[in-house]
């Protein structure tokens, strides 16, 4: 009994230590971690994540590593810049564990060791800029970062992943200096877009003066140009109609003149009745005999060309003439200069217009002349009567109302 009883002892103390060892030496790895192993205290063997088998009493975990991005945070701390700015920076770091052996054995304490060397080279990097560099360049402020401290972590088993600034603190003095400076860079921005806003304005304003001066020559130039040419034109017109009265007064055609001075005549007498500036117009008791005037014109140019106006139409009368002579004829008045009265192609002399409706000075007689013609007399005789009542003056050549003694002699009575 007592021999059984030690040989089951033994087995079950066997038993119990095979269990523990196959404990110890089964090793289960989570994942993202990794572990070191150490025989005797030496590094052997890396165990990554899964189920691993080492020597149990012999080989024992060393370090767990975490081999996931990791974060660490960097305190704020005080930055001289290169103008001499005091600033107060504080950012993050993110790094990442590539090799557990050397990141476990190669340094001492690894974040703090990784949070001291980030520190250091933010004052290292930001120190040689300036502070407008500083607020504006914060990219290339962490690449710059990243890349030094990713070298310098490089033996340790550790890539830096990433490095950003969070916070840039300058004095609160240097911050109204800063707004003062916007403010007045923003007022600079905007007098020169209202400047360049002006000169733009001005611009079109002096192309589109620029343009109307030049439409306004252009027409003034087609204007005097048309004006010209209508001046060219009457001018041939007027020359077209000389020409043709040469050719009647040539032919010895005396209608010609008597018709050119008619309608002169009566185109004035219209201009001054189309005067605005004159309501009231009078008509002088002579202007029969100035029309009348017209009809001897006409008989002394056919006298120029030795055409008498009557048959047998003497010089002188039997009231004081010059000259014994047979009686006047029907074309001349007695004892004076042949009268045009009598004739029927003439126009009256001091009696109005020509015989006939039909002839223009009869057409331009008979138009209406605005404004208010002066009224006869009441019991007055129109002139052109009185003067065809009045017999010739002895002596004397009655043409456009006066004889041989004028205008007043004209008026006298007979011898």
């Amino acid at each position: 009994m007592e021999f059984l009883s030690g040989t089951a002892v033994i087995t079950v103390v066997i038993v119990a230590i095979i269990i523990v060892a196959i404990l110890l030496g089964v090793r289960s790895v989570p994942q993202g971690f990794e572990f070191t192993v150490e025989r005797f205290g030496r590094y052997r063997a890396t165990l990554y994540p899964g189920l691993n088998v080492i020597i149990p009493f012999v080989d024992s975990i060393g370090s767990r590593m975490n081999v996931m991005e990791q974060v660490l945070e960097v305190p704020s701390q005080e930055v001289i810049t290169r103008d001499n700015a005091m600033i107060t920076v504080d950012g993050v770091a993110f790094f990442q564990i590539l090799d557990a052996a050397k990141a476990a054995y190669e340094v001492s304490g690894l974040d703090n060791a990784i949070l001291n060397l980030t520190m250091t080279n933010i004052r290292t990097v930001m120190g040689s800029m300036d502070l407008d560099e500083l607020l504006s360049k914060r990219d290339e402020i962490n690449i710059r970062l990243m890349n030094v401290v990713n070298e310098a972590t490089a033996p340790w088993g550790v890539k830096i992943t990433r490095i950003e600034i969070k916070d840039i603190t300058p004095p609160l003095d240097l911050v109204n200096a800063m707004a003062q400076q916007m403010k007045a860079e923003r007022e600079k921005r905007a007098a020169i877009l209202d400047a360049e806003g002006q000169k733009a304005s001005d611009i079109l304003r002096a192309d589109g003066e620029k343009q109307a001066v030049i439409l306004a020559a252009e027409g003034q130039k087609e204007a005097a140009f048309r004006e010209a040419e209508a001046r060219e034109r009457q001018a041939e017109a007027e020359a077209n109609a000389t020409r043709v009265l040469s050719q009647a007064l040539a032919e010895g055609n005396s209608q010609a003149i008597n018709y050119y001075v008619a309608q002169n005549y009566v185109k004035a007498l219209e201009e001054f009745a189309r005067s605005p500036n004159q309501k009231t117009l009078f008509m002088p008791l002579e202007t029969s005999a100035i029309i009348g005037s017209v009809g001897g014109i006409a008989e002394l140019i056919s006298d120029a060309f030795g055409k008498p106006s009557g048959p047998q139409g003497g010089t002188s009368g039997p009231g004081g003439g010059t000259g014994a002579g047979p009686a006047p004829g029907p074309g001349s008045a007695q004892g004076g200069t042949p009268n045009l009265l009598n004739q029927p192609n003439a126009p009256a002399m001091r009696g109005g217009p020509p015989a006939g409706n039909n002839s223009p000075f009869a057409q331009a007689a008979q138009r209406p002349v605005s404004g208010t013609a002066q009224p006869a007399q009441a019991g007055s005789v129109p002139q052109a009567k009185i003067a065809a009542a009045k017999p010739p003056l002895a002596g004397g050549h009655q043409l456009g109302g006066a004889g041989a003694g004028g205008p007043d002699a004209a008026k006298k009575p007979p011898q």
